[in-house]
C-alpha cells in the first residue's frame, strides 16, 4: 500500500500575518537603513522584556551567538568544554572553531537531555565550561547543574535554541547559565529567516559583545577614531531581520501556548500505551516543546504507523559523534545509544490543531 502524502510535518516556518508583516518589510526595504539600526535595537528590548531575559544581544544567528558566548566565557584553545552529543551540530562545531576540545557527557535516559552526574565525571582541571542544551524544548536540570558550575569555577552556557518560552523552577530558561543562546532560525518557534540572541547575566560584558559582534568596533564611533584591540566577527543582525522579528513577538504567546498545548496532550494521552513512552523531565521543568519527544520499543514502527495516515515522525537529529570530525572524542554512553534507539519526533507545532493531535494518538493506540 502506498502511503498519502505527507498532510502534517515535523516542523514547519511560521509567520507572522501579512496584513502585519509586509507593510513592516516594505518600510523597512525603502527606508534606506538595512544594516544594523533602531530597529535591530527595539528588537532586542522587546525580546529581553517579553522572554524576561536581563539583557539581549540581536545576533546574525544562534551559531554566532553562541561562538561569542564561548570566546565571553574565557574558552581559549585547548580548553576542555564539557557538552551533549545529543543536539543539532552547530553546538559543538562551534566549540572546535574555537581551539576547545569538546567533552561528551552522558544523557538522560527519558530526555535526551545532559546528566549531571555524568557532567560532574568528565571536569578535569582542563575544562572551562559547561554547555547545556535544552532537547527539543525540554528544560535540563538547571539546579544542579548551576551548582555544579559554581563549586567548580565553570562557566554554564545555555542554549536554548529549542526551548523558547521554556522555564525551571519558575525562571525562564536564559536566565540561569552565565550565558545563553536563542536560534530564529527557519524551523524554530519563531524565525527572522535566521538570527539569534546572546544573553548574559554580567551586565559588564555587554559593551565586549557588542564589538565583538562587529568587527572588534565600537559602533558610533567614527572610523576615523575607533581603535580595535580584539578581532571581532560580522554578526550582527540587521533592520529586515529584526522587523520580522518584532512582527513575530506580536503573536508569540499564542503560538507557543499551541505548543505547550498540545505537549500536555500527548504527554497524558500517550501515557500507559503498551510500547510508548513520553519523555519524562524534572518538576522543575516546563517544557515548550519545539518537538515533542517520545519513546519505543520501535521507532521505526511509529515512524510507519504514522506515515500510513499522512503524518510525519523522525528522529530529525543525529548524535554529533557520529560523525567523523569528533571520532577523536567519542566515549561510551550508553544512556544516549538507549534514548536514540528509542527516540522519535512527532509533530506537536501550531499547525497541528485538536483533530490532527487526536488522529495522531488513535492512530498509535492502534498500531
Amino acid at each position: 500500500m502506498v502511503n498519502p502524502p505527507i498532510s502534517i510535518p515535523l516542523v514547519k516556518v511560521a509567520m507572522p500575518p501579512r496584513e502585519l508583516l509586509m507593510p513592516a518589510l516594505e518600510s523597512v526595504l525603502y527606508s534606506g537603513m538595512l544594516a544594523e539600526g533602531e530597529h535591530v535595537y527595539q528588537f532586542e528590548d522587546q525580546f529581553a522584556h517579553t522572554f524576561e531575559l536581563p539583557h539581549a544581544l540581536a545576533m546574525s544567528s544562534g551559531t554566532a551567538a553562541l561562538h561569542v558566548a564561548l570566546l565571553l566565557a574565557g574558552v581559549k584553545p585547548g580548553d576542555e568544554v564539557i557538552t551533549t552529543s545529543m543536539t543539532a551540530e552547530p553546538t559543538n562545531t562551534t566549540i572546535l572553531q574555537v581551539g576547545a576540545v569538546p567533552v561528551f557527557a552522558d544523557v538522560e535516559v527519558d530526555n535526551g537531555n545532559l546528566d549531571p552526574a555524568s557532567v560532574e565525571a568528565c571536569i578535569s582541571p582542563r575544562t572551562r565550561a559547561i554547555v547545556v542544551v535544552h532537547y527539543a524544548g525540554y528544560p535540563a536540570q538547571l539546579d544542579v547543574l548551576r551548582s555544579l558550575a559554581d563549586r567548580h569555577g565553570l562557566m554554564l552556557i545555555e542554549d536554548c535554541a529549542h526551548a523558547l518560552g521554556a522555564r525551571f523552577g519558575g525562571q525562564p530558561v536564559g536566565t540561569i547559565g552565565d550565558f545563553a543562546i536563542f536560534s530564529f532560525q527557519a524551523i524554530k518557534h519563531m524565525t527572522t529567516v535566521d538570527g539569534g540572541v546572546l544573553t548574559m547575566r554580567d551586565a559588564s560584558r555587554l559593551a565586549e559583545a557588542r564589538r565583538l559582534r562587529w568587527f572588534g568596533l565600537t559602533k558610533g564611533v567614527p572610523r576615523t577614531e575607533v581603535d580595535i584591540k580584539t578581532p571581532g566577527y560580522k554578526y550582527n543582525m540587521h533592520n529586515v531581520a529584526a522587523v520580522i522579528g518584532k512582527c513575530q513577538l506580536a503573536g508569540i504567546g499564542e503560538l507557543l501556548s499551541r505548543h505547550i498545548d498540545n505537549g500536555r496532550y500527548y504527554d497524558a494521552a500517550l501515557a500507559g500505551i503498551p510500547g510508548l513512552a513520553p519523555a519524562r523531565f524534572a518538576a522543575e521543568a516546563q517544557p515548550s516543546y519545539w518537538l515533542y519527544t517520545l519513546l519505543a520499543d520501535d521507532s521505526d514502527a511509529v515512524e510507519r504507523c504514522l506515515a500510513a495516515i499522512g503524518v510525519m515522525a523522525s528522529k530529525l537529529h543525529r548524535p554529533n559523534h557520529y560523525h567523523s570530525v569528533f571520532e577523536p572524542f567519542r566515549r561510551p554512553m550508553p544512556a544516549l545509544d538507549r534514548f536514540y534507539q528509542r527516540l522519535v519526533h512527532i509533530p506537536c507545532g501550531w499547525w497541528v490543531n485538536p483533530s490532527d493531535r487526536e488522529r495522531i494518538v488513535d492512530a498509535l493506540r492502534r498500531g
